[in-house]
């Protein structure tokens, strides 16, 4: 299988070339925008991503073979200017969070209320998160890009997306664990009311 590089190159020539590039990562690039985003821009992202890519590819680095984490780059820039639907995107999330948990019936109600406050807390602290922290986050679980890869992406060195990705991970970890002691703290009162009350 000839490697995106390779593409990117042949591309220079004969611009139609470009097009298999597409057929390999436009799935990959739309469901990133989508899961950011949400439908209603996910296929602009798309787009535009592709169109950027193809504007710029003679800037392309031929020693990197895969051309996702440049590709994801350019739609998480392309997403900024959606920042409110990105904002939408999240606040949808924690609503969805409540409906599928208290959809599932076999759950106890204090279950139900537990994940759908965790759960909103985890978008709290995204939504509170610094916009590179962010994408750093998101890159690595929603575009399932490697360190290396987001680093590609983002055009940072890969020192600072560890650091990044630790620095989110603990604003959720901190979030989450917050809500789970106010849970446990709520539960505790619960359990302890006198039976006569």
């Amino acid at each position: 299988m000839t490697g995106d590089s390779d593409i990117i190159a042949r591309s220079l020539a004969d611009p139609e070339v470009f097009g298999e590039l597409y057929l390999r990562h436009a799935q990959i690039v739309h469901r990133y925008a989508w899961r950011r985003g949400g439908e209603s821009i996910a296929d602009e992202v798309t787009a535009d991503t592709f169109l950027k890519a193809f504007e710029s590819r003679s800037r392309f680095d031929s020693t990197i073979g895969d051309a996702r984490p440049w590709l994801l780059g350019i739609a998480t820039r392309l997403l900024h200017n959606h920042r409110r639907s990105e904002a939408r995107r999240l606040k949808a999330f924690a609503r969805t969070a409540e409906v599928d948990t208290v959809a599932d019936h076999s759950l106890r109600t204090s279950d139900r209320i537990d994940a759908v406050a965790t759960a909103t807390a985890a978008v709290r602290a995204l939504r509170r998160m610094p916009s590179i922290d962010r994408d750093c986050l998101l890159l690595y679980l929603q575009g399932e890009l490697s360190y290396d890869e987001v680093a590609t992406a983002l055009g940072i060195p890969v020192g600072t997306v560890r650091s990044r990705l630790n620095r989110a991970r603990a604003t959720l970890r901190r979030s989450i664990d917050a809500t789970t002691n106010e849970q446990e703290n709520d539960h505790g009162r619960t359990n302890t009311l006198p039976h006569n009350a």
